[in-house]
């Protein structure tokens, strides 16, 4: 008999009809069950920790192929091997490697102290450089790490940089991109099956589309600049189900907010965490970026969703590099698997100071806030800036605080003055947003994610109380290291921005 865990609220206790499962209930914040299915036979539930799991044998009959996950069989293909398991150390051929102006003057540092200074990278068509972070400011030392970037990319003629020179009109250079993250999906450089590496923790996020895709740091990176290669441990895989109808009122924040509540900013350890069920397969890839890009807040080596027909319709038009889907055998072996039913999930947030610090967003409402900020890898695509509109459209009202808006990427920026918002009657984002009262949408870039230089526009250099749909809140982490950050879907910020306190949307999304 396999073990489970349930979570649900005194109130409200939901246990879906499952056979011959022991069960045992703890308090939660939400109306909302988790069924956590061990591998290990347990009748006795005494912590909601993961037990450890006792060493696999070796085979004893020879070579016998067991099952893999989606992680292992990717890993297994780079690393030319018929067959991994957790814990393998193998060396890794790198489809793509990407860096960006905090990281990548230091990555070119250490691959010309350690391959020379005339070397040359391991293949210029596979290196992506994209200044995202520090870039509208007047800060000197910001500027200068993108002149790095650009004479390496010179010397190197890399393929793919996606340079900016003109700071006061960024529309004038349109090589320009944006944040590296939704750029890199935007342009091509996310495959299922393949492995992506980047000196950004967030380069999680690009498991979306089926592939291998962590951050490293600076040194790892300067020797893959050299030779195409890393050695990586094979993680263990953690997976998470999440089945039943997604409320109109829910955004993929929700459900990964949802997920980090539950197994805390440690619970998946160099983990992978592989996300399915019928949920995950009716969000369109932006919602499935907004998902995987969080992966790292609890801790997670990767994330990843296995491709479909909406991953495949999505890079129709952005590469023509032929590429090959995996996914997980029917006899692979997770270390857990997590079971939702999403049809319970209320709009959630993050209180300060940490991603793990879940609240429902109607327990909050007595929170003043000062400010809304929509932006970042995690809540600055188009989807995000179409789902705050969404909002602001069914109140009619405006907003009651500064509503700082920062697009992803100059596409994305493009996508708020001219897509259409559905049932507006043809208004745009942008409309809808100066009717709201809401900043002109800013240059794009990683904005006020990280703080940045402090005349880093929306930065809090005050200690502010700020909704915002970006990915932490520890101390400082926008500024200030007074301020508080109340981490929320696009939805929830929006309907925050309208009242001045934490909203639950439900409020306007009726």
């Amino acid at each position: 008999m396999a073990s489970s865990l349930v979570f649900s609220s005194p109130a409200s206790s939901f246990i879906s009809n499952k056979k011959d499962l022991g069960f045992s209930a703890f308090p939660s914040t939400s109306q909302f069950a988790i069924h956590k299915f061990k591998k290990q036979v347990s009748k006795k539930i005494v912590s909601v920790m993961a037990p450890q799991q006792s060493e696999r044998k070796p085979a004893t009959t020879g070579s016998v192929k067991t099952g893999m996950t989606m992680t292992e069989k990717i890993l297994a293909r780079a690393s030319e091997k018929p067959q991994l398991r957790p814990g393998d150390n193998v060396w890794v051929n790198v489809d793509i490697l990407m860096t960006h102006d905090v990281c990548g003057p230091g990555s070119i540092g250490i691959f010309k102290k350690e391959f020379g200074e005339n070397a040359k990278v391991w293949d210029r068509e596979q290196i992506v450089i994209i200044p995202d972070h520090y870039i509208f400011t007047s800060d000197e030392r910001a500027n200068r790490n993108v002149d790095i970037l650009r004479d390496f990319c010179t010397e190197q003629n890399i393929k793919y940089f996606y340079d900016i020179k003109d700071l006061s009109n960024f529309k004038a250079n349109l090589d320009y991109k944006g944040v590296c993250h939704v750029a890199l999906a935007q342009e091509g450089h996310c495959r299922p099956g393949e492995v992506l590496l980047g000196t950004d923790s967030h380069t999680c996020t690009a498991g979306a589309f089926g592939q291998f895709a962590t951050g490293i740091g600076n040194t790892d990176a300067g020797f893959v600049l050299g030779t195409g290669k890393l050695l990586l441990k094979v993680p263990q895989t953690l997976r998470f189900v999440m089945d039943g109808e997604m409320p109109h009122y829910l955004l993929a924040k929700d459900l990964i907010l949802q997920i980090i509540g539950e197994i805390s900013v440690a619970g998946a350890t160099y983990k992978s965490m592989e996300f399915v069920g019928t949920v995950v397969e009716s969000l369109n890839m932006e919602e499935r970026m907004t998902l995987c890009n969080m992966v790292v807040e609890a801790g997670g080596k990767n994330g990843v969703v296995p491709a479909d027909s909406t991953t495949f319709k999505y890079l129709e038009d952005k590469t023509s590099v032929p590429y090959e889907p995996v996914y997980s055998d029917a006899q692979a072996s997770f270390l857990s698997e997590y079971i939702f039913d999403i049809s319970k999930l209320e709009p959630l947030v993050a209180k300060p100071h940490s991603p793990d610090n879940r609240a429902l967003a109607r327990e909050c409402k007595d929170v003043k806030i000062d400010r809304v900020y929509i932006g970042s890898c995690t809540g600055g695509k188009t989807e995000d800036f179409l789902a705050a509109a969404k909002v602001f459209l069914a109140s009619g009202k405006k907003v009651k605080v500064p509503t700082f808006l920062v697009p992803a990427t100059q596409k994305v920026w493009i996508d708020i003055y001219t897509l259409p918002v559905p049932g507006s009657g043809g208004k745009t984002c942008f409309q809808i947003f100066e009717e709201a009262g809401c900043d002109t949408p800013a240059s794009p870039s990683c904005g006020a994610c990280l703080g940045g230089p402090k005349d880093t526009y929306a930065r809090m250099n005050e200690p502010k109380v700020c909704v915002s749909t970006t990915n932490r809140n520890f101390p400082g982490r926008m500024g200030h290291k007074e301020g508080q950050i109340y981490l929320a879907s696009p939805y929830t910020a929006a309907a925050s921005a309208l009242t001045g306190y934490v909203t639950d949307p439900r409020e306007f999304l009726q």
